[in-house]
């Protein structure tokens, strides 16, 4: 399961609508607790694959580094990311497989059809059978488990 309070779901649909017709992506930052994925923080990039690709994303890798380094500090990891379908359905792609390169990490994808953010699933990459698999996507008006370690 995939825990994403309902704000940040709403960023994400947010930046889906708003780089529409080409795809929006960012990064999930969060914790991993037993087999639920808590999504603490949302963090946008621009998209860096070629403008006349819209079945394509790159997250810029500067934000990539950065957000690492602040979940880190802050006793999280990245545990995902998301990006939207233009005018397509809200399930990996043929082309999300051959760019799944890291298993740990989750796939939130957003349809977005004609400007409007329809549909946000979730998703987790079975390394084992080369696939995708869907996962439960939760979404409280809070989260409730601390955001932070109650250590740090």
């Amino acid at each position: 399961m995939i825990t994403v309070p309902a704000q940040m779901l709403k960023q994400i649909c947010d930046a889906a609508e708003a780089a529409y017709p080409r795809e929006a992506c960012g990064l999930l930052i969060g914790r991993r607790r037993a087999a639920e994925i808590v999504v603490t923080r949302v963090v946008a990039s621009d998209n860096l694959a070629p403008a006349d690709e819209n079945d394509s994303f790159e997250v810029d890798p500067q934000v990539r580094f950065d957000a690492m380094r602040a979940a880190e500090a802050a006793g999280e990891e990245i545990v995902g990311h998301y990006h939207s379908h233009p005018d397509h359905p809200a399930q990996p792609s043929t082309r999300d497989l051959s760019m799944a390169y890291e298993p740990e990490l989750a796939w939130l994808i957003t349809s977005v059809v004609a400007g409007q953010a329809v549909q946000t699933t979730a998703h987790v990459l079975d390394a084992q059978a080369r696939q995708f698999r869907a996962v439960p996507l939760r979404t409280p008006e809070w989260v409730p488990y601390p955001l932070r370690d109650p250590k740090s």
